[in-house]
């Protein structure tokens, strides 16, 4: 499919590109970080009892998919982290079963917590995908290379204010209890061409797939928890 094309199914879908889709494909080319929030981008921000909020199976596969995308077209599985404001049991649950490289918890102050994250995994800002929904992720937002905001119907204003202050790149329609991360996961693999290789691959747990799986079961999760 065309870039064209691709782009075309997610705007009629109510998706909404903040920067013109050749340009996200080569803002993409420099990315080698995968940066999640957790409330409101793996969920719909609800909290349920003592483990917090909870996370879908489709938007974990949302994630692998987009890791091994990455991996395929870098050489290297990507460092990948989650970064959410609260005490998330299940953030820290999820982060180690897929072998991401770390789970902030804590984060009151995103902007600092993300500083702290580049120093740690010498990275630069604008190496960084970022999934996000809301106002204390938009300082993160601003510096990374690559940003997805996760969409609702309620936040008319928020979205007004990150258009016009350029602090998204996608916009997604669907929201994050109907799965808004696996939509932009699936977009950015369609705008950059490796959508089919990578579901030919994992559909049939290719040695290429298998490969990629050893490498990042390597990866212990470092959960750092700011006071």
């Amino acid at each position: 499919m065309s870039l064209t094309s691709v782009a075309d199914q997610y705007i009629q879908q109510g998706g909404e590109f903040v920067s013109p889709p050749s340009l996200f494909v080569e803002k993409m080319k420099s990315i080698r970080v995968v940066l999640f929030d957790w409330d409101g981008v793996f969920n719909d921000g609800f909290k349920r009892g003592e483990e917090g909020s909870i996370f879908s199976e489709v938007d974990a596969m949302g994630t692998n998919l987009l890791r091994y995308a990455l991996w395929r077209a870098n050489g290297a599985v990507p460092v990948s982290a989650i970064m959410t404001g609260e005490n998330n049991p299940s953030a820290v649950l999820f982060a180690k079963r897929e072998n991401f490289t770390a789970v902030f918890t804590g984060t009151k102050n995103k902007g600092k917590a993300f500083q702290l994250f580049c120093d740690q995994y010498k990275c630069t800002p604008s190496q960084v995908l970022f999934f996000g929904d809301d106002v204390l992720d938009l300082e993160v937002a601003r510096q990374c290379g690559v940003r997805i905001v996760i969409g609702r119907k309620s936040g008319v204003l928020f979205k007004q204010w990150v258009r016009s202050n350029q602090l998204a790149d996608y916009i997604t329609a669907c929201d994050g209890g109907n799965h808004g991360l696996r939509e932009g996961a699936e977009m950015i693999m369609g705008l950059t061409g490796w959508f089919d290789d990578v579901i030919r691959n994992r559909m049939v747990f290719s040695d290429n797939y298998q490969k990629y799986l050893a490498e990042r079961k390597t990866t212990l999760t470092n959960h750092v928890a700011l006071p």
